[in-house]
């Protein structure tokens, strides 16, 4: 009990012999708009792209929230010019994705067949930057991937297929800081 006092005295509060009342705020915290206030009409958009052969988390400001399907299309379309100056590149270049989401929060990416003539040897990176880009929304936990309908075999980070579903830990070797 003395610790206890001497600890309370040493950093400002008095002892008391009576409980007293405490102000809480007029809401609970997890309620919508208890927490600090955010900017109207911009959030932040996570998009994965490619710096010297590994992934990288960039983050646009746009207007809204985007769709699944608007979020991909972003990715597929490449950098920005500032992201370019900035050195950051795709492995998507040209890739048409169809995404849509599941029940719960696993998302379906439908990647076209790639051109035998222009076969990449980027191929690991490209279905990270869909994966981490996917993962990074608080919807989405996991992505499969599909071709024509049917679940596709995809290389994770380490080299090994699968066509079960994907989460960004199965790229982290390949992220780093932007």
């Amino acid at each position: 009990m003395t610790v206890a006092v001497v600890l309370l005295g040493g950093c400002g509060v008095r002892a008391q012999d009576e409980p007293h009342g405490v102000d809480l705020p007029r809401h609970p915290l997890t309620s919508p708009g208890a927490g600090p206030a955010v900017a109207v009409g911009e959030v932040a958009q996570v998009l994965c792209l490619v710096r010297d052969g590994r992934l990288v988390q960039t983050v646009r400001r746009t207007p809204a929230y985007p769709t699944v399907q608007a979020q991909l299309e972003s990715l597929a379309a490449g950098p920005t010019p500032e992201e370019r100056s900035a050195g950051l590149g795709t492995a998507l270049s040209g890739v048409v994705l169809t995404g849509r989401v599941l029940a719960g929060a696993e998302v379906t990416v439908e990647f076209p067949d790639a051109d035998e003539g222009n076969a990449r040897n980027d191929e690991i990176l490209a279905y990270g930057q869909v994966v981490c880009t996917m993962t990074a929304r608080p919807d989405v936990g996991s992505v499969v991937f599909t071709r024509d309908g049917r679940p596709l075999q995809v290389p994770r980070a380490d080299g090994n297929l699968t066509g079960g579903p994907l989460h960004s830990s199965d790229y982290a070797r390949l992220l780093r800081p932007g």
